[in-house]
C-alpha cells in the first residue's frame, strides 16, 4: 500500500497508520459509564473498583465486574473507578495499588477492602455476606 506513494505521502500515511494503532491501543478496555454522584450509593450494598483501565490485572477483572453487575442489578452496585483517568480518587478512596475493592454496607459504611485480582467467587461471597440475596 505504501509503496506506491511519494515520499512525503508514503510518510504520512505510514504516521497515520501508527497513531491509529497507538489510539486503539490506548482506548479504554471498555467504554467508561459514568459513576453515581454519591459513592457508596445510599441504601445499597456497594462494591467500588479502583483500578485502571489499561492496567493487565484491572483488565481481566473487566468483565468480572460487567458480570456481577448484570447478575446483581438492583440489588447491589458495583463501581469501576479509572484512577489513571482521575487521580484524585487514590487519595479520596485512600488506596496503595490498583486493583483494589472497596465494600461497603447497606448503611454505607466501608465493610471490607481487598488489594489484587479478585475473582468473581470471592466478590460474590463478599456480597451474600452483606445481605445480597
Amino acid at each position: 500500500m505504501l509503496r506506491n506513494l511519494p515520499g512525503r505521502a508514503a510518510c504520512c500515511a505510514a504516521l497515520l497508520l501508527v497513531l491509529t494503532a497507538w489510539a486503539a491501543w490506548a482506548a479504554p478496555a471498555a467504554a467508561a459509564e459514568a459513576a453515581p454522584s454519591v459513592i457508596p450509593v445510599p441504601g445499597m450494598v456497594t462494591m467500588v473498583d479502583l483500578g485502571a483501565n489499561r492496567c493487565i490485572p484491572c483488565k481481566m477483572m473487566a468483565p468480572i465486574l460487567q458480570e456481577v453487575k448484570a447478575e446483581y442489578s438492583g440489588r447491589a452496585a458495583v463501581i469501576f473507578l479509572d484512577v489513571w483517568e482521575d487521580p484524585n480518587q487514590t487519595d479520596r478512596f485512600g488506596i496503595r495499588v490498583i486493583p483494589t475493592q472497596i465494600f461497603y454496607d447497606a448503611e454505607g459504611r466501608e465493610a471490607m477492602r481487598h488489594e489484587g485480582f479478585m475473582d468473581k467467587a470471592a466478590i460474590v461471597k463478599v456480597l451474600t455476606r452483606l445481605g445480597v440475596k
